[in-house]
């Protein structure tokens, strides 16, 4: 429903009808010559006090408050409330940008959008926002060439010209964009009146025509509206601007609008093939005219998602001992429609007018260090066979220490394993400095799979690293994970802990370092000091599958710490550990022994290794943290 709709009475049409038909028709008074020159320059900056590098960022929608602003009934302390709220959590909650959907007031007459202009100062100079007219906010029914107005008087272009993020308007002053930087990139929101013209149209499409590699929120009054269900769905003028413009313009992934309630979702596909999450947003229908409540849309980049979340900041300040019964009911809204989350792949989605590119191969000599003892990689700088997906790595082929320090490894099969025990893959993590893997297959039942073994005597072999040391891989489990693969080692030293004067660990069988994957997919490091007859073992969580990590072991010859991705895991012991007990017997990638003997090979991914004989910080790993 619209603030406009009635309960039909026995014989009549209902107001939902008649103003979803009314919308189908072209707008009255379209202009049709085109407006204006190219867009104003955007801005580039972000909200003063907000971060705009972290992953995590915040976008604040605050739907219909024409309630609030209704001649002599008007009530803006809710919305005061809210701006208040918004300034306060600003820096916390990251809030880069507020944007409104329009019908600001009731009747659009100059008591209310004066009313309306003041409580918004409460934001100027300490948040960015947008605003767009709604049908309430003018005294016409004509689209965006309708001329000056109260509202365009109080809510245009100057309204927003010194703000950071404002990046122009349309020559009639009812459209506006912003440019936002947060999550480490640019962001456009287009606002658009509630009836924008093909004026407006062509104005809004040299904006994108702009802005090419932006991903674009859409904002408008009138789009979509909603069923009792939750399930949006385009109306009449909803789906010209959907056909005339949202659809063709593969930037648009999320358009906002208020007008109809109750609230609700959907997702179309564009010309592109992509999803366009279309939500409406309206609480106008609720307890004190929706008291200027609020979504948050709160973007995750780190996880490709967007959590969303609404509530009353006015009700929500209040004393729950003291708010009344329709406020309890309000202060939070936790429906399908109200709190729910959203799996968007940002680079994935965005890739079409985006295309992140991967930064080049690092060349050598820009990874090895006065500290690094062995640097292997599986390009044609370690691996001369390198080039061709899939092929198998034969035994005998030699990987190169590119540290030129003696490490060489050599591949061999286990238990007369299959050619596709190890083959050569392209695939690698984006911050790897080789672009470039092994694809190992190993398993159980028979036991199978490969390994790159040192040669007798090589210098890794034997050195216990007694001043620290750091081992650092690129490993990918592949997804599904299929198959029994307990226990399989990614990386040890061949040998018996047994055979080191080793007795209180877990077994004398086992070798004297290795990283190891257990049943449940925790990554396990378990080394044998050289100081002490003990073991102690680091286990993270359980590592995610289908994708690249970072694998670290950093000791600084008091401690172990273990790394996924820059960040430390929480079952590092505090046991004491300094050095290896090596024993002189090669360093394998691909397998752990037991009793000198090995079972299965490691299942995944394996990219650049490489050991320091120094404890690194994780902004010196290869994947810098």
């Amino acid at each position: 429903m619209t603030d406009a709709d009635q309960v039909p009475q026995s014989g009549q049409v209902g107001r939902r009808a008649v103003l979803l038909a009314a919308a189908a028709a072209p707008a009255a008074g379209a202009a049709a010559t085109l407006l204006g020159a190219a867009p104003a320059a955007a801005g580039t900056a972000g909200t003063p006090g907000t971060d705009p590098v972290v992953p995590r960022f915040t976008i604040a929608v605050l739907p219909d408050t024409q309630y609030l602003f209704d001649e002599d009934s008007s009530q803006p302390e809710p919305l005061r409330q809210t701006f208040e709220y918004l300034v306060r959590e600003r820096d916390e909650t990251n809030i880069v940008f507020m944007a409104h959907l329009g019908d600001v007031t009731e009747h659009g007459s100059e008591h209310e959008i004066a009313l309306a202009s003041d409580t918004f100062r409460r934001l100027d100079g300490r948040m960015s926002y947008s605003v767009l007219a709604g049908n309430h906010d003018i005294r016409s029914s004509t689209d965006d060439q309708r001329g000056d107005s109260a509202y365009l008087r109080a809510f245009g272009p100057a309204r927003y010209a010194k703000m950071p993020t404002f990046g122009g308007a349309s020559p009639d002053g009812y459209n506006s964009y912003h440019v936002l930087r947060a999550g480490g990139r640019q962001w456009l929101v287009l606002a658009l009146d509630w009836r924008v013209s093909e004026a407006g149209l062509r104005w809004a499409q040299g904006v994108l025509d702009g802005h090419r590699t932006l991903p674009v929120i859409l904002t408008t009054h009138e789009l979509a509206y909603a069923e009792d269900d939750g399930e949006a769905h385009l109306s009449g003028w909803g789906q010209q601007l959907w056909d005339r413009f949202v659809k063709r313009n593969d930037q648009i992934f999320l358009t906002l609008n208020g007008h109809f309630w109750p609230p609700g979702r959907t997702v179309l596909r564009n010309d592109a093939g992509h999803d366009v999450h279309v939500h409406i947003t309206n609480y106008q229908d609720r307890y004190y005219g929706g008291a200027g409540m609020i979504r948050l849309y709160h973007f995750d980049l780190a996880r490709d998602v967007i959590d969303v979340e609404t509530f009353a900041p006015w009700f929500l300040n209040r004393d729950p001992r003291k708010r009344n019964a329709l406020e309890a009911e309000t202060v939070e809204l936790t429906g399908p429609a109200d709190r729910f989350s959203l799996a968007v792949g940002f680079e994935a989605r965005f890739a079409g007018f985006a295309p992140v590119t991967p930064p080049p191969p690092r060349p050598v000599n820009a990874v090895v260090g006065r500290s690094t003892v062995a640097y292997w990689r599986f390009d044609a700088a370690g691996l001369p066979s390198a080039g061709t997906a899939g092929a198998p790595v034969a035994d005998g082929t030699v990987v190169k220490d590119l540290t030129g320090k003696g490490n060489d490894l050599t591949a061999r099969r286990l238990h007369d394993s299959a050619a596709g025990a190890l083959t050569w893959s392209p695939e690698h993590h984006t911050r790897q400095p080789a672009h470039a893997s092994l694809r190992f297959d190993g398993g159980k039942s028979p036991d199978r799979g490969a390994i790159l073994e040192a040669r007798a005597g090589a210098p890794i072999n034997s050195l216990r690293f007694e001043q620290g040391y750091t081992i650092e891989a690129f490993v990918k489990l592949p997804a599904p994970f299929e198959g029994d693969h307990a226990w399989m080692g990614i990386l040890s030293w061949e040998g018996r802990s047994g055979d080191a004067g080793k007795s209180s660990g877990w077994s004398p069988d086992e070798p004297t370092c290795s990283l190891n994957l257990s049943p449940e997919r925790f990554l396990q490091y378990v080394v044998y000091p050289t100081d002490r007859d003990a073991d102690p073992t680091s286990w993270s969580h359980a590592l995610p599958v289908g994708r690249w990590m970072h694998l670290a072991v950093v000791n600084d010859a008091r401690r172990t710490v273990v790394y996924v991705d820059g960040s430390p895991i929480v079952r590092n012991p505090t046991q004491p550990s300094k050095g290896i007990s090596t024993l002189g017997k090669p360093f394998v990638i691909g397998a752990t022994q037991f009793g000198e003997q090995f079972g299965q090979g490691f299942y995944g991914w394996i990219g650049d290794v490489r050991i320091s004989s120094a404890p690194l910080a994780p902004r010196d790993f290869l994947a810098p943290a």
